[in-house]
């Protein structure tokens, strides 16, 4: 099979940052293993030599990614790499892609990868619009853009269970029925971030947690932050905030400033550390094995977490709201509802050993099947 695998990085600046971009250097290495004739259009190079790259230009903003993908340009693509599947990472650019494929006289399939679904559901069941793509009221036109791309699949894959049941409800209310070709297919964790869970250290009464999420306001960071000032002042808890992005560009910060924001409020905090792994992972995977557990993002119809299976597969436990995906995916008795339940969770990691060792071991076994080869056989099942 000849596989395009169409790209966005929306964080050229610091792609360790990026999940997406992740991702594609983790699975795509794994398809061409598994036969797969793979070809990688982005604006940056997944790495792997075995893999071919196809330079493209990166969007000015993440509303050009969605609205403006440029026909001609994936005309010209699709006849170079004649490919069998294309996959959308970009799921608004899907109808874009049919009509390059139509211009080109080729009937190659659409796979559209859900890597985010632009709304999320309020407890009522409302539908709405995710706020960080909501900037002059485009939400709305976001939100049918990505159904219009919905359609315009033959493939749609998405995280978890709790994203195909949301990504049906949607596409549902916006008249477009999933039923034949809704796919899960989780994203593989990285191989570099794996450790034995019997390698972690045991805290003794006290514990260093970390928080590895971008600090944008849509994440829940307002929220993280009242928690974080209660865990080190009432649990025996030092906090490691990493700050992933570093110094974002004058147009990134102008369009929206909360992450700077609120590293700033909670750099003030005391038993706050903010650190940064620059970008290196390495220096990454040494921060994560300094800690002793790992607390999920608020974020409002959280489908899926890299950062949360980073943790995991370093045999970090990870406290988390029981909200999204991660009501599907943490232990039971890591969840909480309230932050007297986060702060009575926290002591209690960092006080009962056999409680920690058990969530150790339970942590990394969640990871166990997203083995990037495991990951691709999954894949290639769902898009033929």
């Amino acid at each position: 099979m000849r596989l395009l695998y169409l790209l966005n990085v929306s964080n050229l600046n610091r792609l360790s940052a990026d999940s997406g971009f992740t991702f594609a250097g983790l699975l795509a290495p794994a398809l061409t293993d598994a036969g797969v004739e793979v070809t990688v259009a982005a604006p940056v190079a997944t790495g792997d030599p075995r893999v071919g790259f196809e330079p493209t230009v990166a969007p000015a903003t993440k509303y050009r990614a969605r609205f403006d993908p440029g026909v001609a340009a994936l005309t010209d693509l699709v006849r170079r790499t004649r490919p069998e599947m294309v996959v959308a990472n970009q799921i608004e650019a899907a109808p874009a892609i049919r009509a390059a494929l139509l211009e080109a006289g080729t009937e190659a399939l659409i796979a559209g990868y859900c890597h985010y679904l632009p709304f999320s559901f309020s407890a009522d069941g409302q539908l709405m619009a995710d706020p960080s793509l909501d900037d002059a009221r485009l939400g709305q036109s976001v939100m049918l853009a990505f159904a219009a791309g919905l359609a315009a699949c033959d493939r749609v894959l998405v995280h978890s269970s709790t994203a195909a049941s949301w990504a049906a409800a949607a596409a549902a209310r916006m008249g477009v029925d999933l039923t034949q070709k809704l796919r899960v297919v989780p994203a593989p964790r990285d191989e570099r971030l794996v450790r034995d869970p019997g390698e972690a250290c045991v805290p003794a009464g006290e514990a260093r947690a970390v928080y590895n999420h971008r600090l944008y306001a849509h994440y829940g960071t307002a929220e993280f932050t009242g928690l974080a000032r209660r865990l080190v002042a009432e649990a025996p808890v030092k906090l490691t905030v990493l700050d992933l992005f570093g110094t974002r560009s004058p147009q990134r910060v102008r369009l929206d400033p909360s992450p700077e924001q609120h590293r700033d409020e909670l750099a003030a905090l005391d038993g706050v550390t903010i650190a940064s792994d620059r970008g290196d992972r390495v220096r990454y995977r040494n921060l994560l094995a300094g800690a002793h557990f790992g607390i999920a993002p608020f974020r409002a119809g959280c489908p899926w977490s890299m950062s949360v299976i980073d943790c995991q597969g370093m045999g970090l436990p990870v406290i988390a709201p029981r909200t999204g995906w991660l009501a599907e995916h943490i232990d039971e008795e890591l969840l909480f509802d309230t932050a007297d339940q986060a702060v009575a969770l926290a002591a209690r990691l960092a006080g009962d050993s056999e409680f920690y060792r058990v969530h150790a071991k339970r942590a990394h076994a969640a990871t166990a099947d997203l083995a990037p080869a495991h990951v691709a056989a999954r894949y290639l099942e769902a898009v033929r």
